[in-house]
């Protein structure tokens, strides 16, 4: 077997467990542990989002959701309202309460550390102009991170040529702050952020069923060009995920 995959498969294994030494995180050593939402310009245009009792306005059986569940990367031009995608936001990241410095979430995460943000990519919603936002869910908004006239052909670099980044009412994108989940399970970590990636994409394919809309998680992009796109660092936040969402036709 050549030894880069196998150094690769072994990080589906949880042997290292074994090998780390939970008293040294930083959790256990008594570091006041990093803060459930990344900072903002409080100067930037937010969006407040609409809040409604859910399940009175998408009735879907959960059943129907899973049963009709596809990947699609075909869209129409009809846009997605407001109200669609508070409800995609809140289905995927939206808080529950928060209880202990914790943010209990309607996606599931290894011990409550939720190290993921999302950004949009807009290009066809009710209300919003084009450009790059960030979901607030603490306050359940969007602020507005940038505009660029040249978004959708940028859309479409990062992501490796694949055009329908650019045809979707708007691209979900999941970057990580893997300190939020270092902070409790050091090393360990890695692991279960893939995996609370993997939770985020489902919730949003479950909830594009509900508004009648489809979407397509994507894996393969331009690490480098992607975080430059979002102004990351690409260490200490970067892309990890990301998904076109939009009408079906």
């Amino acid at each position: 077997m050549d030894e880069q995959i196998k150094l690769y498969r072994n990080f589906l294994k949880d042997s290292i467990r074994k090998t780390i030494d939970f008293s040294k995180t930083d959790q256990n050593r008594g570091v006041q542990a990093p803060s459930i939402e990344k900072s903002y310009d409080t100067c930037l245009p937010r969006i407040e989002l609409p809040r409604e009792d859910w399940e009175d306005i998408y009735p879907l059986k959960l059943s129907s959701a899973i049963k009709n569940r596809e990947s699609r990367r075909s869209f129409s031009n009809q846009p997605l309202t407001l109200r669609e995608l508070s409800f995609l936001l809140w289905s995927t990241q939206g808080i529950r309460y928060i209880s202990g410095g914790n943010a209990f979430r309607n996606v599931p995460s290894a011990g409550c550390r939720h190290a993921l943000e999302t950004y949009l990519a807009v290009f066809n919603v009710d209300k919003i102009d084009s450009g790059v936002y960030r979901y607030l869910p603490l306050t359940h908004e969007l602020v507005l991170e940038f505009k660029d006239p040249e978004l959708k052909e940028k859309m479409i670099k990062a992501s490796f040529n694949q055009y329908f980044v650019s045809q979707s009412a708007v691209t979900f994108i999941w970057t990580v702050i893997p300190y939020r989940m270092e902070w409790r399970y050091g090393l360990d970590s890695h692991k279960v952020i893939a995996m609370d990636a993997g939770h985020v994409g489902q919730n949003l394919y479950l909830a594009c069923e509900a508004v009648g809309a489809g979407t397509c998680a994507i894996g393969a992009y331009d690490q480098e060009y992607y975080d430059e796109l979002l102004k990351l660092d690409g260490e200490e936040e970067f892309v990890i995920y990301s998904a076109p969402v939009g009408k079906v036709p």
